[in-house]
């Protein structure tokens, strides 16, 4: 394990988020096509694959988890309160281009963010770039 000076305060930073996925290629269509998520890395295993996503902009990756012998999703998602966000420049846009994929499961007009739902069942939560 690395040593450091034990003095030095810790400092954490986001890594990943995980989603466990049923069918790998399509969770991986949706988000290329959805979100313009490309694939950074891939791990293979016995029973399972790990493939990382990244946007291109931020150093985030969505960890998607392919369990070999799983044919079911893996957790009850309630109601989704607890999701991803993404920031897009143009919401409008966005919004068109989800509505066609038919994707968008919740709209929230007076906050200006809608969601979009993947193969699995996960929200994501679209909000307008406003930096």
């Amino acid at each position: 394990m690395d040593q450091t000076d034990r003095n030095e305060p810790l400092r954490f930073a986001f890594a990943h988020n995980n989603f466990n996925v049923v069918d790998l290629e399509k969770s991986l269509k949706f988000y290329r096509e959805a979100l313009g998520l490309t694939e950074i890395r891939r791990r293979e295993k016995e029973g399972f694959t790990l493939v990382f996503l990244g946007d291109g902009q931020t150093a985030h990756q969505l960890e998607l988890t392919w369990l070999k012998d799983f044919d079911k999703p893996r957790y009850n998602l309630g109601d989704n309160e607890v999701h991803l966000a993404f920031r897009v420049n143009d919401i409008a846009k966005a919004l068109e281009k989800h509505r066609a994929m038919d994707v968008v499961c919740f709209e929230n007009t007076a906050m200006g963010i809608y969601f979009i739902e993947d193969p699995d069942g996960y929200w994501i939560e679209i909000v307008p770039d406003r930096r």
